[in-house]
């Protein structure tokens, strides 16, 4: 057994409502006892005087809505996400999922929907339908988003950051490449995962995907690719839940539909894992959800688990350039922190160097706001410092706009922990 296996790692979803179901977190909110811990270990509050913190943006504000009359503070759209309040409170108060509540009542109800925020938070909220737009003609995409007018225009007119370089388009999707090799390359009906491969790895970033089908057929894994869409954290993040809703919709039906065919739902972005298995059943109430939660790990997770990972990188090494890592904020909250630098070190020839525990300050589409885009940098300057202290100029992360703020921040060209696997077990 390996020590991945321990029952103390295995992931609990947050029970929030119990058998209720009027979504009510006012209850809730008398289990903070003021300690204020969940402020301290907030990036934002760190660097912005103006912003309130999680303590105020949770459990008070819950307090205060008992008065029916009252309305959402609008320094809610100033919260990043990154969670890192939910693992700091000592009272397990559900703070992410006050958050994301509160957001979504202050978009739909106090938001105006022709303003430029609107349009501008619904766009970077639903990345995934002008990514599918950009990839049918990816060299062109990538030619009109490199061009200065394109992020002169973004920022005047969208309030998007100029400061920000759009990431360029795959000019092969990763669905595309699989659909090319006809599939699954392994038929196990008693060992099969279902691919949750996220916006950024199928548009982007395709070469993790495929790692990712490399190293675990190299298991005697099935893969499967349930039809999917973007798991609904970026839309979380701008209180879009209606828009959340209608993916995880989509998402629930077809994965778990995957687990009745024997599967586990796996995922390379730690983001979309913690979407699937902790937001999801907080804010949403679609049948099968739960046992998606229950099914849903993270790739790496999935194997330190089930397999003798250890074992199979005994004598390994790979042509791979030293690391910094970075574990991104929803990582953490996973309890994920440690296995990419535990991996590396089991890999001959690899060294990888732990960055620390700051936060990378980019939270998905939070940095690339033109208002928060200095924000993010300050939070962010640990990260870089630390990096650029590491004897190594390639950085590693799981989170795909976590490396976008790494590339950003110091230059480097950033990889994923399963291309690393894929180098060190399967690669010749």
């Amino acid at each position: 057994m390996s020590d991945a296996e321990s029952p103390d790692d295995e992931f609990e979803p947050v029970q929030v409502f119990g058998d209720e179901t009027e979504m009510d977190l006012r209850p809730g909110s008398d289990d903070c006892y003021k300690c204020s811990t969940c402020d301290t270990n907030c990036p934002v509050a760190e660097v912005d005087d103006d912003f309130p913190g999680p303590k105020f943006q949770g459990p008070e504000q819950w307090r205060l809505k008992r008065k029916e009359d009252r309305d959402i503070d609008d320094s809610v759209m100033k919260c990043s996400n990154c969670m890192r309040c939910d693992g700091a409170c000592p009272s397990n108060v559900p703070l992410s999922q006050m958050h994301n509540t509160a957001r979504g009542e202050y978009v739909d109800e106090q938001m105006d929907k022709l303003s430029r925020e609107y349009v501008r938070n619904r766009i970077l909220s639903n990345y995934r339908f002008f990514a599918s737009i950009a990839s049918k003609m990816p060299r062109v995409a990538n030619f009109v988003a490199g061009l200065g007018v394109t992020t002169w225009l973004g920022e005047k007119v969208m309030g998007i950051s100029g400061e920000r370089e759009m990431p360029e388009f795959a000019t092969q999707t990763f669905r595309e490449w699989w659909e090319d090799r006809g599939g699954a390359q392994v038929s196990n009906p008693d060992k099969r995962v279902a691919y949750f491969h996220g916006c950024y790895s199928n548009y982007n970033t395709p070469e993790v995907g495929k790692s990712m089908v490399r190293v675990f057929e190299h298991f005697g894994y099935e893969v499967m690719v349930p039809p999917q869409r973007c798991s609904g954290t970026p839309m979380f993040a701008n209180g879009m839940l209606d828009d959340a809703r209608r993916a995880a919709e989509t998402n629930v039906e077809e994965l778990v539909a995957a687990i009745g065919e024997g599967a586990d739902v796996v995922a390379s972005c730690t983001s979309c894992s913690m979407s699937l298995r902790q937001e999801y059943p907080e804010l949403f109430d679609i049948h099968g959800i739960e046992d998606l939660a229950a099914h849903t790990y993270e790739a790496v997770e999935y194997l330190r688990i089930h397999e003798d990972l250890d074992g199979a990188l005994e004598d390994a090494d790979a042509d791979f350039p030293d690391l910094a890592y970075h574990a991104p904020c929803h990582a953490r909250n996973q309890g994920l922190e440690g296995q990419a630098v535990e991996v590396a070190d089991r890999i001959d020839g690899v060294e990888a160097t732990d960055v620390g525990d700051s936060c990378s300050g980019i939270s998905g589409t939070y940095g690339w706001k033109e208002e928060n885009y200095d924000t993010s940098m300050k939070i962010g300057e640990e990260m870089f410092e630390h990096m650029e202290a590491a004897d190594a100029e390639t950085g590693l992360t799981e989170c795909p706009t976590c490396a976008m703020q790494m590339e950003h921040g110091t230059g480097y060209d950033v990889r994923h922990t399963l291309e690393l696997l894929d180098a060190a077990i399967v690669e010749e």
